[in-house]
């Protein structure tokens, strides 16, 4: 007696198919499972055998073999008990073959039968829809997210006799409706850069920043707002498409971040990881690569207080997510490409004590002390980060100055015309690229300079040392200042605002 369920597993950020064939034969009783299934996957048969009963099935004494076809790739996690258990079932004649032929199974059993919550459902929902399944039979807690995805009937389940009942027919269960708005929280969040008083320039740069996608260095004394600043910066870009959104949802969805009953998330992601964070935590890794920090910042921001405080080599590992938007890991076996189309934004001190150029504080620092604090970021990443910018400390009088203040919706409404603007230069495929994202071609084609400005750009060269990457960002950038204003050129003023932006290129003056 041979039956057949269909499920799924998660490699990387995307599902395959996994064939749950369950042989029962004439025998000493015994379970084997086969398929380079790995310890949760082994242990599944406690699990089964205990639902089974508890929901007032029989549990076969017979000779049981589970293979998980393809059997040459790893399987991991609990989302095999439910398909394991429904084949058991079926190959004692109890549930039609039909069914089961069109039908995506995942959950995991509890000891009383109840099916529990898995990660990545959305990936397998959609992976059941590429295989032209009809049908897709997950926990209740998951079947929001999976929902969302056209053509499939996604049947949310709470116990293991309830999915017997509804495949055998005797107690069909209805459906999830697709959520009637299925971008949740797409509005401003509660932060406001109205609560910001002062530090114009900043949120200037923050401004120029969402409008071109570049990556972001603030530099100033501790207290002078860097972080809140920081925490502002999802509020004034671009709101996310639907095609962004379950992008998104499918990682922080595999990764287990999706909240229980929750749809597709619209607001961008914000990543603040600790600096004592590994490389394997920022990038991904693990025997079984698994997403990291960079991957959970896709289409959102990614912030590193304390930059200097990372440790440097895990500051390397960024170098090639932030000039490709993805991250290759490979493995003996396999190799797995990670999206991480994210912004960097950073912050850190001027100097070890932090005072250096602050006012009101006496810096005790060195130059040695400095410049040593300062070589902690190596100049191929700060090459990277397409504006540096000083946060100075804020003047009394603007702590407590009364009157309104520009807040999030006006700034990111001149965000949405600057993106708007560059539209044009990409595929139309390519919703959500931007100046950062421009390649020598469209670069060449729409960054050209005047002889002005080509003369000032130039000398900056010549006296600040710029690399050739260095040089191609601060014309991305300058792009982005004359979207901004809305000039079809770029003009001086658009240039020297894009060279003030490379502050670190400076000389350290104690």
């Amino acid at each position: 007696m041979l039956a057949r369920v269909f499920s799924g597993a998660i490699l990387g950020v995307d599902a395959f198919q996994v064939e749950v064939e369950v042989d029962m034969a004439r025998g000493l009783p015994n379970f084997a499972t086969v398929g380079l299934a790995e310890g949760a996957v082994r242990e599944s048969r406690v699990r089964v055998e205990s639902a089974l009963k508890n929901s007032g099935l029989e549990f076969p004494q017979k000779r049981i073999t589970v293979n998980l076809a393809p059997a040459d790739v790893r399987k991991s996690g609990s989302a095999f008990d439910l398909p394991i258990a429904l084949g058991l079932v079926a190959a004692g004649e109890g549930i039609p073959d039909e069914r089961l032929a069109r039908t995506l199974v995942l959950g995991e059993l509890g000891l009383a039968g109840e099916v529990r919550r898995v990660p990545g459902a959305l990936a397998m929902a959609l992976l059941a829809q590429q295989q032209a399944l009809e049908e897709v039979i997950c926990p209740v807690e998951c079947a929001a997210e999976a929902a969302v995805v056209e053509s499939l009937r996604v049947i949310p389940v709470r116990t293991f006799r309830e999915v017997v009942d509804h495949l055998t027919g005797a107690l069909p269960l209805q459906p999830c409706p697709p959520p009637a708005a299925p971008l949740q929280g797409g509005g401003l969040m509660p932060l406001d850069f109205c609560h910001v008083r002062g530090q114009a320039s900043a949120k200037r740069a923050l401004e120029v920043a969402a409008a071109g996608g570049h990556n972001l260095l603030m530099v100033g004394p501790p207290g002078s707002g860097k972080t809140m600043l920081a925490r502002r910066l999802p509020t004034i870009l671009p709101p996310m498409t639907f095609a962004e959104s379950v992008e998104v949802s499918k990682i922080h969805s595999i990764a287990g971040l999706l909240r229980a009953g929750a749809g597709l998330l619209a607001a961008r992601p914000f990543r603040a990881p600790h600096h004592t964070v590994s490389d394997a935590g920022l990038v991904g890794g693990g025997g079984i690569p698994r997403p990291g920090e960079v991957t959970l910042a896709h289409r959102g921001v990614l912030f590193l207080d304390e930059l200097p405080e990372f440790r440097k080599h895990v500051l390397e590992v960024l170098r090639q997510p932030l000039e490709d938007h993805l991250v290759t890991i490979a493995r003996a076996q396999t190799t797995i490409t990670f999206p991480a189309s994210f912004m960097l934004v950073a912050a850190m001190n001027p100097c070890p004590c932090g005072n250096l150029g602050d006012p009101r504080h006496a810096c005790t620092c060195s130059s040695g002390a400095i410049l040593r604090y300062r070589e902690r970021l190596s100049g191929p990443l700060l090459d990277r980060i397409d504006i540096q910018v000083e946060v100075p400390a804020v003047a009394c009088g603007e702590l407590v100055k009364a009157g309104p203040c520009e807040g999030s919706e006006e700034i990111r409404a001149r965000v949405l015309r600057a993106r708007e603007r560059q539209r044009g230069r990409f595929e139309p495929t390519a919703a959500s690229a931007c100046n950062a994202h421009l390649g020598p071609a469209q670069v060449e084609r729409c960054c050209k300079l005047g002889a002005p400005e080509q003369a000032l750009l130039e000398m900056a060269v010549r006296r600040l040392g710029f690399s050739a990457r260095g040089f191609d960002r601060i014309l991305k950038v300058a792009r982005t200042a004359a979207d901004l204003e809305g000039a079809p050129d770029i003009r001086a003023e658009h240039l020297a605002e894009a060279i003030q932006y490379r502050s670190l290129d400076r000389p350290i003056q104690a």
